[in-house]
């Protein structure tokens, strides 16, 4: 039996398996982070400097995972969180995402350079899901994904704020997913030869993949470097805080805005209206040696927390590290490495028995800090070990 070979059950065993599933520059656009990939990897460890406070004798008969946000009530603090392309990892990927995510009760964010539109996802789902969008200088542009969302029955508006310019993800040139050369186009010929089951079910069954909202600008999602070139000049830098307040204009649902990372920042999402933030460093996809997202977390609720609705995106993994999140101050958490993996190794299956046992760990984890209720986690259950983490803690 080889190392692959294998019960999934936890994100280390579904990543394994997308791994041996995925063409090489797919398994490295989903794992990989900017640059020398510290952060990326500081997003993960950073979580075993916080341990949490074991209590015994306590009635922990009564335990419940169950939250609200937004005025949607949930069967735990966890949301899918928004992946570009998701339809490269699964036939239909945000299909499959999108039915796992009702399944088990949790939102689930589409992305605005998703593989499915916001209608095929409507079709797929009755409950309503969330819009991630990054501000386009095309304005009418976003006015049209806009109302195509509202159409969808879309409440949430997630708008990440911190792709003012693209990261350097270098893994996407070592591997030729990106840069246009003779090398790297064989090297991409290579990988999808050596992943035919990839090749079929996905490559040619799993077609169109354009990109659903925005198929009438990038006509295939798998010519990378027309949809780099479409990023780096259709997202706009020049974005301020006065753009929150044009789409406050244009959108009644709710505004979270996604890439916070210190105080100052919150406090002005906060300002222009937002309705929740979420602290997020793009999963160490965007600026390399920024801190960990965890670190960042209690500094970030003691300033806005009773302000505004607090979630945590980053080196999440499993349901000890949502409580750990909770308890310094996060009211939920997105999870997104985590489920692509799960998805890419089983489909929703993959991702129906990954967010099973998030739950159960939560629950779990609730009993044996002495806590029945989600509402009762705060950082009395947890403490700071000041010990430095190796990769061998992940």
């Amino acid at each position: 039996m080889s190392k692959y070979d294998v019960i999934p059950v936890t994100t280390s065993d579904y990543k394994k398996l997308a791994k041996k599933r995925l063409p090489n520059f797919l398994f490295d656009y989903i794992e990989g982070g900017a640059n020398a990939e510290q952060t990326l990897y500081a997003n993960s460890a950073d979580f075993r400097k916080y341990t949490l406070k074991q209590r015994v004798m306590r009635d922990v008969s009564h335990v419940d995972t169950s939250t609200t946000l937004f005025g949607r009530s949930q069967s735990m603090p966890v949301a899918l969180a928004p992946i570009g392309m998701a339809g490269l990892f699964a036939r239909r990927g945000e299909v499959q995402a999108v039915k796992a995510a009702e399944t088990n009760d949790i939102p689930f964010t589409l992305s605005t350079v998703s593989i499915c539109s916001s209608e095929e996802v409507k079709s797929a789902t009755t409950q309503p899901f969330w819009f991630q969008l990054y501000m386009l200088r095309d304005r009418e542009l976003v006015l049209a994904m806009l109302n195509r969302a509202t159409a969808s029955g879309c409440n949430t508006l997630m708008f990440t704020v911190d792709l003012a310019l693209p990261g350097m993800r270098l893994r996407d040139y070592r591997n030729g997913m990106l840069g246009g050369t003779v090398k790297g186009k064989l090297s991409y010929l290579t990988q999808l030869l050596t992943r035919p089951s990839w090749l079929l079910d996905i490559g040619i069954l799993g077609k169109p993949h354009s990109l659903g909202n925005l198929k009438h600008r990038v006509e295939s999602a798998s010519d990378l470097d027309r949809y780099k070139a479409f990023v780096e000049s259709q997202f706009d830098p020049s974005a301020t805080w006065k753009d929150i307040a044009w789409l406050r204009s244009h959108w009644s649902g709710n505004i979270i805005i996604k890439g916070i990372m210190n105080s100052d920042d919150a406090k002005a999402a906060v300002d222009s209206g937002a309705d929740g933030i979420v602290v997020s460093n793009h999963g160490g996809r965007q600026l390399d040696g920024v801190s960990s997202t965890i670190d960042k977390l209690s500094s970030i609720a003691s300033s806005v927390g009773n302000q505004t609705k607090i979630l945590l995106d980053g080196g999440i993994h499993n349901g000890v590290d949502v409580v750990k999140a909770i308890a310094l101050g996060a009211d939920s958490v997105l999870i997104g490495r985590s489920w692509v993996y799960a998805m890419a190794a089983q489909g929703e299956a993959g991702i129906n028995k990954l967010l099973s046992l998030y739950q159960q760990e939560i629950a779990a984890t609730m009993g044996l800090i002495g806590v029945n209720n989600i509402e009762d986690i705060d950082r009395n259950v947890i403490e700071l070990f000041d010990q430095p983490c190796n990769k061998s803690c992940i």
